[in-house]
């Protein structure tokens, strides 16, 4: 980053280059290029490929046997030229290609001449040579015939399987593109820029179903036992949106009101659990066209749970696809976390059709932006769309407006940066051009509030230097112990000053967390916010009271803020009804004892669990064993009974005990409340028999729910074997799908017992798992950081760097290689300033309870 230098070492950075680069800018030199399979030379040496040939059209034909789980194919793909070359680059990737021809301008007719191929593996692409020039602006296309095998991972023309309940298993085959797989199903030109229009033909067996993008136009039998299913032509579009599916599934179907068919596909097996998101689908399409005002273009929209699935789900356009559990709604045994997120993540699938699909970023580094605003939009949408579930609302006194929350008493009539009249333009850029976000730091004398921001990082060399660079015009609001309603202060400078019209006792920033800042207050500004939240802590909002408790220990991290300070602030708990804060007080504590579990440091971490659940004995007692409430109640009640039972809070454990019992006698076939079940299952495995007989019922199990709660009961089991084998099998893939896996790794990897483990398994079968999950998946960092980021001794900082040193370009050079290091040095400052502080708190604590 020179930019980020000051100046007179930026020159004298820039004097060293240029010094260093002068000699050989004397010589010209000849660009090196790679060579060809067969060891010709590749005439292309880039990653990019070349912007003068353009696709408009693709025309594909595919042919998938799954029996012999191979596949073969012929596209033709209309270009043209936009300066005269006899080269054409195209990606290709694990695909063999027996013959390409280049056929001048778009009709069938015309004479074909035969193209030499050449392949570059590495870059995963293909050369076509012509023998002479391509024609500026005149349409050429060229037609290519390959093969190549299903995929055995999760993305490209991928083979996936399912048991059906009588236990034979089924072969089919789905399409995952994002981001550069299209090139494994199909030659084609793989970066988003290149949008075109697709025609696609899939041949299938009768006893098959075949479904794209787009609707089924007509079915031809091309030979006895082989029909070709012909689709629509898409509209224009990229690669890695294109999907097609060829499987045994049934459907469930319904219209929106402006005309568009909306389908769930699913195993038939599960089909009735598809009803919750399909009437989802349609209630969410419905919104987004009539929100944005821009109809959805293509006449359906097709949602397919997938039986192997890498990620959530995927937002192909016209054919979105999702892991089954982000999808599929089991109305007797899902959990009220699972309606919420299957609305979430279809609401998310949905406004990529708009944001990503229609308006795509023009290459990968810009993804945020589609994804930024599809995580958005879950938002806005389902806070409209399902306002029972409460999206963003606390259960507290709050109401809609607009699709949004906010306290029916909080509306502030003239607002400071109305007054002014905003540059948005100016403010924006303060967001969206520099990286990180601000620390805003509060002093209070008298009736003058002073101001300051900076930029928040913890330990870095840049920060000092950041601090004095980035400024962002912030729009503060905030709230005091004289007046409720917001009050509103566009901060633009470094430092300001605001003026009250009476002194307060306290003051409260960034009203119900909406603002993308950090609250630090100086003096006694925490102490008198401990004392409101000790005294009446429903004066402020729950959202304020989780934003206390979340910026409190971020400034721990910075060491604005002593240890000591939070934990005061979180005793305050003991009286919080809300899932907000107690969620929030649950992210900050637990990762403590986390840390401590992976230390020799039983004393302290057993005194700090007990100090947890004292803090929250009281609401644990409150909540009932039976599913009733909102969704946020009956998500915080499944969350609190668990850490109870997990803790071995002794009411918990015997009564889930006594629900185990009565489940196991009946062979499992009793019907548990919901919201307890995973306190349940988490008791029960914990004996081998209680443990043997979870796994037996994972295997007959229709429910992702329960399958996931029993495969996370089964991960905290304290016996290594168990949790030895659970790897093993997870990894092989045969009962336990290896969908799961990333999952048991890193719940085996938080395990007390287990984490060496997971640890040793993720080295020992690394270049498995890259080949499975791909090296740049969000699967490998989930795993990565799953693994290792607990990890707090100098020994352990070590023994990671080592191996991911080790690795080469087989991963060494991972974003989240570098994370997790950061953030075992980040645990290990930690730890090292604030263990001996929280061993004194908590023997502090216990005596002025005694």
């Amino acid at each position: 980053f020179p930019s980020l230098l000051p100046v007179p070492l930026l020159l004298s950075t820039l004097l060293i280059l240029l010094t260093v680069a002068t000699p050989s800018s004397c010589q010209s030199r000849e660009p090196t290029f790679p060579k060809a399979s067969n060891g010709a030379p590749f005439p292309w040496n880039k990653m990019r490929l070349p912007e003068h040939i353009i696709p408009a059209h693709y025309d594909l034909m595919i042919h998938a046997n799954l029996t012999t789980l191979t596949f073969g194919g012929t596209a033709q793909i209309e270009i043209t030229a936009s300066k005269p070359t006899s080269t054409i680059i195209l990606h290709s990737h694990h695909l063999q290609v027996s013959k390409a021809t280049l056929r001048k301008g778009g009709g069938e007719r015309q004479a074909e001449e035969p193209l030499r191929v050449l392949e570059n593996p590495p870059q995963e692409q293909i050369a076509l040579l012509a023998s002479e020039p391509l024609v500026v602006g005149l349409p050429y296309t060229i037609v290519i015939d390959y093969a190549g095998n299903l995929s055995e991972s999760f993305h490209g023309f991928y083979k996936s399987t399912y048991r059906t309940k009588e236990g034979e298993v089924r072969v089919l085959a789905s399409t995952q593109f994002e981001p550069t797989a299209a090139r494994m199903a199909f030659p084609c030109f793989d970066e988003p820029a290149f949008k075109a229009s697709f025609l696609i033909k899939i041949r299938r067996e009768p006893r098959h179903l075949a479904i794209s993008n787009m609707p089924l136009v007509k079915s031809v039998t091309v030979a006895e036992g082989l029909i070709e299913d012909h689709f629509d032509v898409t509209v224009k579009m990229s690669t890695y949106l294109v999907a097609f599916i060829v499987s045994d599934f049934k459907s469930v179907s319904k219209m929106t009101k402006s005309g568009v068919k909306v389908s769930v596909y699913a195993v038939p097996d599960k089909i009735n659990q598809a009803d919750y998101a399909l009437d989802a689908a349609v209630t969410l399409l419905e919104f987004y066209e009539d929100y944005f005002n821009i109809p959805y273009p293509l006449p359906k929209q097709d949602l397919a749970a997938i039986p192997d699935f890498q990620s959530g789900a995927m937002e192909n356009w016209g054919l979105t696809t999702y892991r089954e559990s982000s999808l599929l709604f089991d109305a007797e045994k899902s959990s009220a976390s699972s309606k919420l997120g299957i609305t979430m993540t279809v609401s998310h699938e949905l406004a990529h059709q708009w944001f990503g699909n229609l308006v795509t970023m023009e290459w990968w580094n810009d993804l945020w932006l589609n994804e930024g605003f599809a995580k958005f939009m879950e938002f806005v949408s389902v806070s409209v769309t399902h306002p029972e579930l409460k999206v963003i609302c606390p259960t507290d006194d709050t109401q809609h407006m607009d699709g949004f929350c906010s306290r029916g008493e909080h509306s502030s009539s003239t607002a400071h940066w109305r007054r002014e009249g905003l540059d948005v333009k100016t403010m924006m850029n303060t967001w969206t051009l520099q990286k990180g976000f601000p620390l805003i730091t509060i002093t209070v004398r008298g009736r003058n509030v002073h101001m300051k921001q900076e930029y928040y990082v913890k330990a870095s060399e840049l920060s000092v230097f950041l601090s004095l660079r980035l400024l962002w015009h912030v729009p503060l609001t905030f709230i005091t112990s004289k007046s409720d309603a917001v009050q509103r202060f566009l901060l633009k400078t470094r430092t300001d000053v605001l003026i009250l019209p009476e002194e307060v006792e306290w003051i409260k920033f960034n009203v119900g967390m909406n603002g993308y800042y950090i609250v630090h207050y100086e003096d006694d500004g925490w102490d008198s916010l401990t004392g409101l939240l000790k005294g009446t802590h429903t004066a402020i909002s729950s959202n304020d009271r989780a934003s206390l408790i979340n910026n409190a220990f971020q400034l721990v991290s910075i060491g604005k803020l002593s240890i000591e300070k939070a934990l005061d602030l979180t005793l305050y708990l003991k009286h919080e009804t809300e899932i907000m804060p107690v969620f929030q007080g649950l992210n900050e504590l637990i990762p403590m004892y986390k840390l401590m579990e992976k230390r020799e440091m039983n004393e302290v971490e057993t005194q700090f669990k007990a100090f947890l659940i004292r803090l929250l004995r009281g609401l644990i007692d409150k909540q009932t064993w039976m599913d009733e409430g909102s969704v946020s109640e009956r998500m915080l009640r499944s969350q609190l009974l668990l850490l109870a039972c997990v803790r071995k809070y002794q009411p918990c454990v015997q009564k889930a005990e006594g629900y185990f019992r009565q489940w196991q006698e009946a062979g499992g076939n009793l019907s548990l409340p919901n919201d307890v079940t995973l306190a349940v299952f988490a008791v029960g495995a914990q004996t081998l028999e209680g443990w043997d007989f979870l796994y037996s019922k994972y295997q007959s199990s229709l429910s992702s729910t329960e399958k996931n709660q029993i495969e996370f009961a089964l991960c905290i089991s304290q016996n290594k074997e168990k949790l030895q084998w659970l790897l093993d099998q997870s990894f092989k893939g045969d009962v336990i799908k290896t969908q799961e896996f990333p999952d048991i790794l890193r719940a085996i990897g938080r395990n007390p017992v287990g984490y060496p483990l997971a640890w040793q398994f993720l080295r020992e079968n690394w270049n498995k798992l890259v080949q499975k999950f791909g090296l740049g998946s969000n699967s490998i960092a989930y795993m990565v950081t799953g693994t290792t980021n607990q990890f707090s001794t100098r020994a352990r900082l070590e023994e990671v760097k080592e191996f991911f040193s080790s690795l080469k370009e087989n991963g060494s050079q991972l974003r989240c290689v570098q994370q997790t290091i950061e953030t075992i040095e980040e645990n290990i400052r930690w730890m090292d300033k604030n263990f001996d502080k929280i061993k004194a708190w908590l023997q502090n604590e216990q005596l002025n309870l005694l």
